[in-house]
């Protein structure tokens, strides 16, 4: 990919996290900051959610389909959780030549993102959305608090994904049970990517908060989380915004 002068935008956390209540903030109170960054969409083989739509959210397209674009030199292709997905390059760089892109989502694509050769030369800023603060995880590693954090992580993002789900369908399937123990457990792993990111930003206003949409303007951390995206994307002192290490997580 050639050089382009414009910023690839990268939002990554764990699932229910708080990435997409942040966009949709960040959309309504500062709406002439998002308007000027082209969502990157990316194919995705896995089933619509409820509310999303083709072509907005992703390219949902079969599995089959997307394992045929390995083979092409124009996609990027990524196996997250179990899903694939891919990434059209010449639509990344077209968009690039125009304005900001911003990518919103898994942490394990955002590394990708980060890290891929193909994409050694775009100008990127990259923020991880983490349920737990430096801090607290430092707290948490002592063996006199009795915490195995993994399990922890598990227990913190599993209650916020059930929240989050059974507001979106109401009874859930063995399907929806297993798909969110399976998002859960990863949560761990995912932490263990912070580091790569130019920033973290701690947010315990999961996805499943109503501090993100229940008032006109976020309120809690919510409202800390969408004032630190706001200074970061315009190049500004974020004091909430932390940086982590490769032994933040142990």
């Amino acid at each position: 990919m050639g050089n382009v002068s414009h910023r690839l935008i990268i939002l990554s956390g764990p699932s229910c996290v708080g990435k997409s209540p942040l966009d949709k903030a960040l959309k309504r109170i500062y709406p002439g900051i998002r308007e000027k960054l082209q969502p990157l969409i990316l194919y995705n083989s896995r089933e619509p959610r409820p509310g999303e739509q083709d072509g907005v959210d992703y390219y949902f397209a079969s599995r089959e389909s997307i394992q045929n674009m390995a083979g092409d030199d124009r996609y990027v292709v990524m196996d997250v959780r179990g899903d694939l997905q891919a990434l059209d390059l010449i639509e990344m760089e077209n968009f690039l030549k125009k304005g900001d892109v911003f990518f919103e989502g898994n942490p394990f694509t955002g590394k990708i993102l980060l890290t891929h050769h193909k994409l050694q030369d775009v100008n990127k800023l990259s923020i991880f959305m983490s349920p737990l603060s430096a801090e607290e995880i430092r707290y948490f590693s002592d063996p006199e608090t009795n915490v195995f954090l993994p399990v922890l992580l598990t227990d913190i993002m599993r209650r916020k994904l059930l929240r989050r789900t059974r507001k979106q369908k109401g009874e859930l399937s063995l399907r929806d049970l297993e798909n969110i123990e399976k998002r859960a457990e990863s949560t761990y792993r995912e932490l263990r990517e912070a580091h790569h990111f130019d920033y973290v930003i701690c947010n315990h206003d999961g996805e499943d908060s109503e501090h993100w949409d229940a008032f006109y303007y976020p309120i809690g951390e919510a409202r800390k989380s969408l004032e630190t995206f706001v200074a970061l994307l315009k190049g500004e002192k974020a004091p909430w915004a932390e940086k982590w290490s490769a032994d933040t997580l142990p």
